[in-house]
């Protein structure tokens, strides 16, 4: 089989999606969340972060997506309540009743090629991979592109990082975006085969919580709460990224995954923290309008950017009362 997604593959998981929904809660309480990606070493914080707000009554069932846009059509469908994703461009266009309440994490990625491929310019008309249509990865690639004067040729999509270091360091594909751990297993893998191309000076959100509206205005505590624990929890492992492998083997998290992968937990947080992947503040004015600036330039957001309002995408009252309770 291909390692490419086909558009028929993915209106097969539109499909399924559709027909099959969700399970419905165990209780009028329990609310339903969907992350658009895998559970993964990557985004285990944000699952200790709900486990222990779950400690503290917020009952919950998670639902995990591997394309993000799966996840943001779920909240609009109003089958789940709130979700990890980047909703900017959806919320634009179709003035979706969501709001984003928490920045998890920046994009911190890196874009690598094959030594053939020696600059930006030896990429106009050359095929590109990417994480999905309309992704973070995607629009890293489209300003790129734009600042390089180049033009893409043929766009593939291959989900997750970790799947496209396998491509590259099997020939199938000679360039792309991948993120941190994932940059440094490719040079580690296949030293003097790849090198990183100029990337971007700031990072704008890649994973953002977010939830509907009607929701927020029925469950503001609730919202709060969960917030709150993301914030002390990201605080934490700024401190000390060793709090996250304290918390997944406390909890017997992602027990399937094998002991090597799982001995890397704390190394992939200390990177983390430290190359700014995990947003220590969960958001702010200053940051909300480099994601305009950012998504406007990546042709995924229209502006211009002036015109742009924090209010029309963030509800920023749960991080602002999370961080006065936590600090940041």
């Amino acid at each position: 089989m291909s390692i490419f997604h086909s558009a028929r593959r993915l209106a097969a998981a539109v499909s399924v999606l559709g027909v099959m929904g969700f399970a419905a809660p165990s209780s009028a309480q329990q609310v339903q969340v969907a992350l658009g990606d895998t559970v993964s070493v990557e985004t285990l914080s944000f699952v200790i972060a709900l486990e222990r707000a779950k400690e503290r009554g917020f009952d919950y069932k998670l639902t995990s997506f591997s394309k993000e846009d799966l996840a943001i059509q779920a909240v609009i469908n109003n089958q789940v309540q709130v979700a990890a994703a980047t909703p900017y461009a959806v919320m634009q266009k179709t003035k979706a009743p969501i709001k984003n309440l928490f920045q998890m994490t920046h994009l911190v990625f890196f874009a690598v090629a094959d030594n053939s491929i020696k600059d930006w310019k030896a990429l106009d008309g050359q095929t590109f991979t990417f994480h999905a249509r309309g992704s973070g990865t995607e629009a890293i690639g489209n300003i790129l592109a734009k600042r390089n004067g180049i033009n893409f040729g043929q766009r593939n999509y291959v989900a997750g990082s970790e799947n496209r270091v396998v491509a590259m360091t099997n020939g199938q594909i000679k360039a792309t975006i991948v993120d941190l751990a994932n940059k440094n297993l490719l040079m580690q893998r296949a030293p003097g085969r790849f090198h990183v191309l100029p990337g971007l000076p700031t990072a704008a959100s890649d994973e953002i919580l977010f939830a509907r509206t009607d929701w927020l205005d029925q469950n503001r505590a609730k919202a709060e709460l969960l917030v709150e624990e993301m914030l002390k929890l990201w605080v934490e492992m700024h401190k000390n990224p060793a709090i996250i492998e304290q918390e997944r083997a406390k909890r017997n998290l992602l027990r399937d995954l094998p002991k090597e992968v799982l001995a890397d937990v704390t190394k992939f947080y200390t990177q983390g923290t430290t190359e700014g992947v995990y947003s220590k503040a969960g958001g702010s004015a200053d940051a909300i309008k480099t994601d305009f600036e950012f998504y406007v330039e990546a042709g995924q957001m229209t502006g211009p950017v002036e015109q742009l309002k924090v209010e029309d995408f963030w509800d920023l009252g749960p991080l602002n009362k999370a961080r006065a309770k936590v600090g940041s």
